[in-house]
């Protein structure tokens, strides 16, 4: 990725010292061609910026002595851009001789342009000094003249200073805060859509996961029973027994296949036809379940009357995967479910036999302790799961108040 430049300092060029040498832009080579053929053509019509006589005082009266400050302008126009500082102090050495001659306007506007460019491309700090220095410069030729000569004539002086220095000073500060002002909305503008970007990956992300919990809630504990069931209907050889685990397992697919629908009328954003989430007024339901599937489980406490709704699924979903996981892995033996409300929490606590390990009655993806640990999470509440004298014990604390979810 490439490094950014300070807004007010974005048309400055590396260093040439760093970088090797830089040609000139074309742009200023337009402007040094055209200033030189432009110069050359007042030289040769013998329109000069002081023509000579009686009332001008030339000190170098020479025929060819314009084109020397001419030619040295025009090769500091090829400068204005990559070194403005150079170019616009040469490009005042020159302007001063050519005082010393007869003169050509040429030279005049190309040092204004010198003067522009030297704001505009410069340093931040030249571009805070020079425009001040140019007011008091043109302050300066103003009183000056005005107090030794006495004479109104006198206020051309500080005017012709002030519009071949102050003029263009300030209008090179002016573009130079234009051009800062537009790079500072652009970056503005770029990061306000990496953030924007930024924010709907994350989204994307959040629901994503939030889906997968999902899909992974519902699915494990009906698929595990039905796995489990149809394993003992295959194993063992009494109609009995087959016909009990065939009616479990249609129980449980038919639960699946409902779980489903909900799930995929969420996707659709079909409303009208969405099942309301599981909360935990249906825990009863579950338990029994439960029990259908083989699992010697009971509710010791039952749930608070009311609970806001994201509490409710995670709570739910959590003491579901618990119940599913005791299905697969738990050793024989009773599971308890106790639901405790105390100080604005719920803790839910899920205990089964634990023993040594043994290969699991089905497969399982090994995603539940993680999505029971993002639920908790993501309502602000904390999780743990593990082992505690013979008993693998599932805890969760979740609070009841909005503040403290997240």
């Amino acid at each position: 990725m490439q490094p950014r430049t300070h807004p007010g300092n974005q048309a400055r060029p590396p260093s040439p010292l760093l970088d090797g040498p830089m040609r000139p832009h074309r742009d200023d080579v337009r402007i040094a061609a055209a200033g030189m053929a432009g110069g050359l053509l007042l030289w040769t019509a013998g329109l000069f910026a002081r023509p000579g006589g009686d009332n001008t005082i030339v000190l170098w009266d020479g025929v060819w002595a314009p084109l020397l400050p001419l030619a040295a302008m025009s090769s500091c126009a090829l400068l204005r851009r990559n070194h403005p500082g150079t170019a616009v102090l040469t490009g005042t050495a020159m302007l001063i001789l050519d005082t010393v001659t007869r003169g050509s306007v040429v030279t005049v506007l190309l040092y204004t342009d010198l003067v522009y460019a030297s704001v505009l491309y410069g340093t931040p700090a030249a571009a805070r000094r020079i425009p001040p220095l140019t007011a008091y410069l043109t302050l300066l030729a103003t009183i000056v003249p005005l107090a030794l000569l006495r004479r109104p004539e006198a206020l051309l002086i500080g005017f012709a200073i002030g519009l071949v220095t102050l003029t263009p000073a300030t209008t090179g500060a002016i573009v130079r805060n234009h051009r800062a002002a537009a790079e500072t909305a652009r970056l503005r503008a770029e990061q306000t859509a990496l953030l924007a970007e930024f924010d709907r990956t994350q989204a994307v992300t959040a629901e994503r996961a939030r889906m997968a919990r999902e899909l992974h809630d519902l699915v494990a504990n009906h698929l595990s029973a039905i796995a489990i069931h149809s394993t003992a209907a295959l194993s063992i050889d009494d109609p009995d027994t087959s016909k009990q685990a065939l009616s479990v397992i249609r129980e449980n697919s038919v639960e699946g296949l409902s779980e489903m629908r909900r799930l995929i009328g969420i996707l659709r954003k079909d409303t009208d036809d969405v099942e309301p989430a599981p909360t935990l007024d249906s825990l009863t339901s579950l338990i029994d379940t439960a029990k259908a599937n083989g699992l010697d489980v009971a509710l010791t406490a039952p749930p608070p009357a009311t609970l806001p709704a994201p509490i409710g699924l995670a709570a739910y979903r959590i003491v579901q995967e618990s119940l599913t996981n005791a299905l697969k892995h738990a050793a024989p033996g009773p599971v308890t479910v106790t639901l405790h409300h105390r100080d604005a929490h719920l803790e839910v606590t899920v205990t089964s036999p634990y023993g040594a390990p043994e290969p699991p009655r089905a497969p399982g993806s090994g995603a539940g302790l993680i999505g029971m640990r993002e639920r908790a999470t993501l309502v602000g509440g904390t999780f743990d799961a593990g082992p505690a004298h013979g008993s693998w014990t599932v805890r969760a604390v979740l609070p009841l108040t909005e503040g403290e979810s997240q």
